[in-house]
């Protein structure tokens, strides 16, 4: 004898398709369940324009945001135009972008160009750092790395190639003279 979920054959009447409590048997869509369909129309209408308005304030402070979630690997692509890189599972890929936070359980391959980078992970390739590069206690970075202001926590590790210089309008003088070689 076959059992029968729970989860199948409900009605949406049912008071046990309730979630947290909650008035609403969509637990999805917002604001209280309406018995009409103008009704619900009118509600929908403010609470539409009402997160449209908080959700665009947001975006015009933080600006474009890709953040790769832990366990997640993302291999082979290009990142243009995104204003942070959250990594907080493997990143392989190249990219142009204004900040990168690497989570310190993520790790990052490849080559970037940004301006400012926190890294509490991993970094391993090409880094160019237009600004400030921040490497924390749990941060490990290798390759071939160049910066305009480097921030190092007591703990982080920083490898490879390092020159210093790396602003995009720095004088000829600085650009390519090396700061510092680490074996």
């Amino acid at each position: 004898m076959a059992l029968q979920s729970p989860f199948f054959g409900k009605r949406d009447s049912e008071t046990t398709s309730l979630r947290h409590g909650s008035p609403n048997p969509n637990p999805y869509s917002n604001g209280p369940v309406a018995n009409t369909a103008a009704s619900s129309a009118q509600a929908a209408v403010p609470t539409t324009a009402a997160n449209t308005a908080a959700s665009a304030a947001p975006r015009e402070t933080s600006g474009s945001k890709l953040t790769v979630g832990p366990n997640i690997k993302l291999k082979g692509v290009e990142i243009t135009d995104c204003d942070t890189l959250v990594v907080e599972g493997l990143v392989e890929a190249t990219m142009d972008s204004r900040v990168i936070q690497i989570s310190q359980h993520g790790a990052f391959k490849g080559s970037a160009e940004i301006d400012i980078a926190e890294i509490h992970g991993e970094f391993d390739g090409n880094l160019t750092v237009r600004q400030k590069l921040v490497i924390y206690a749990t941060g490990k970075v290798t390759g071939k790395i160049r910066y305009g202001k480097l921030v190092i926590e007591e703990g982080g590790q920083l490898a490879g190639e390092i020159l210093f210089g790396a602003v995009a309008n720095a004088t000829p003088a600085l650009v390519g003279k090396p700061g510092l070689q680490v074996a």
